[in-house]
């Protein structure tokens, strides 16, 4: 999951409580944590209030029904309910409940224990140009501003990530929202700088929706950097850059990554080939082998992945591409791909054979 949400209600973990006494049966496992409890939901502790078990010779007081005078209160007391919200790292020890320790329980499989709400990540993350520093105060601009107080509803106190390509994921706290402006100021890191292989993007825009489809899942996939090129059969004359890199920024906002790839300016693709990186390898998704069976392997980085426009390549782009000694020409299964689905399997596929998802 990518966070969890849990609601405990203060009280119902008894440290060191006595448990109800053993039904006839086989014994449950036993709790990770002797002397914790889970936590029983308020629907469950109601249900079982409404329909009580049949009277027997003495019935024995439970988790989740009525108890006698002097008998301890087992379970939880009803109306005393805090959030933590968000646990948005799996694997994290520790919680912070209004000042107070939770001490470690089970919760629908997750381990909870202490943790410092300086560490938790922000559900809103912003990309920004400034440096991010303990105490750094930071600008943000009037579409920041737009986003956070008209949109989302944001006000001054309200928690959000900063990351800027260099310095890390930084938790911090809205100090001023207007109509034009917002401040922050940065309270912690609350996650490493981690850069993206050194795999570039190269393909020839299509369709305007398609386009920026390629670029999101560029960025989400963890392209360093995105090369739209022009040949011959590509439909589109011209890009707008400026609106591709801003699809970038917003995809790495969402997708939780650190960097946001460089979408470069449009250029013909002959240009590009005749400037070419002498040790850069380029990994060419030729719609000619589809039907061959074997499969190819991947060069490491520095490396970039080609992808052809809706109508191919032209005959003389393809000879050029075949004397290459940089060129490494693979096929993507034994279909032809649309080029934005070329883009994303050739993409998974370097990255799981090459990239950071090992």
């Amino acid at each position: 999951p990518r966070h969890l949400v849990v609601n405990v209600a203060v009280g119902d973990v008894i440290p060191r409580a006595p448990r109800p006494p053993h039904q006839k049966g086989t014994n449950p496992a036993p709790y990770k944590y002797p002397h914790c409890q889970p936590a029983r939901c308020l629907g469950e502790r109601r249900r079982a209030q409404k329909n009580p078990p049949p009277a027997r010779k003495q019935q024995q007081p439970c988790s989740n029904g009525p108890v006698g005078a002097r008998q301890a209160q087992i379970g939880f007391q009803v109306g005393r309910c805090i959030t933590i919200h968000p646990i948005g790292v799996i694997g994290v020890s520790h919680a912070v409940i209004r000042g107070r320790t939770l001490w470690p329980l089970v919760v629908s499989g997750h381990s909870l224990g202490l943790m410092d709400s300086n560490i938790i990540r922000a559900k809103i993350r912003l990309f920004v140009e400034q440096a991010l520093g303990q105490g750094q105060e930071i600008a943000l601009s009037q579409a920041h501003a737009h986003y956070l107080g008209n949109v989302l509803r944001k006000g001054t106190g309200a928690q959000i990530a900063l990351f800027n390509n260099r310095d890390g994921e930084w938790l911090a706290k809205l100090t001023e929202v207007g109509r034009r402006s917002a401040q922050a100021v940065c309270l912690g890191q609350s996650a490493p700088q981690r850069m993206p292989p050194d795999l570039w993007l190269v393909f020839a825009p299509i369709k305007k929706a398609r386009t920026d489809f390629i670029v999101e899942k560029a960025a989400e996939l963890g392209a360093a950097r995105i090369v739209p090129v022009q040949t011959e059969f590509t439909n589109s004359e011209r890009i707008r850059q400026d609106r591709l890199q801003a699809h970038a920024v917003e995809a790495a906002e969402q997708c939780g990554g650190t960097y946001v790839p460089e979408v470069a300016d449009l250029q013909p693709m002959s240009r590009l080939l005749q400037d070419w990186p002498e040790g850069r390898a380029l990994i060419w998704a030729d719609e000619a082998l589809a039907d061959t069976a074997s499969a190819t392997p991947l060069p490491a980085a520095p490396a970039a992945i080609l992808i052809g426009p809706e109508g191919g390549f032209s005959q003389a782009e393809r000879a050029r591409l075949r004397g290459m000694a940089q060129v490494h020409p693979i096929a993507l299964g034994p279909r032809i791909l649309r080029a934005d689905t070329a883009a994303v399997a050739a993409l998974t596929l370097w990255q799981n054979a090459q990239g950071d998802w090992g």
